[in-house]
């Protein structure tokens, strides 16, 4: 029961940090890396045939701490986000994915 618990504390921070980073909120540190600087990667997350990330997103990708950002992969569908293009990112960058990101039919392994 814990668990469940945890896990819906999550996924309202991230709605809480996904909200605000849409409106123009303040930037909140999330794994390393400003909420703003994620709407470069916007584009190439959303939509059923996404542009290539920019050199802007991949920047911020490779700045990221990925690890922990997987960890917030499945509240991504809430917000409209693919989470397969959002989990494609690395890889799209020429980073290596890391084993956080793989798994629950979102990834191939």
């Amino acid at each position: 029961m814990a668990d469940t618990s945890g896990n819906v504390l999550v996924q309202w921070l991230l709605a809480t940090l996904l909200i605000g980073m849409l409106s123009g909120a303040k930037a909140i540190v999330l794994c390393d890396t400003e909420s703003t600087k994620l709407s470069a990667c916007y584009a190439a997350v959303t939509g059923q045939y996404p542009p290539k990330p920019s050199q802007k997103c991949c920047d911020v990708v490779k700045h990221s701490n990925l690890p922990c950002l997987c960890r917030y992969k499945s509240v991504l569908p809430a917000f409209g986000f693919n989470p397969t293009n959002a989990l494609a990112l690395p890889s799209k960058c020429g980073l290596k994915t890391p084993p956080e990101c793989k798994g629950n039919n979102l990834m191939p392994e």
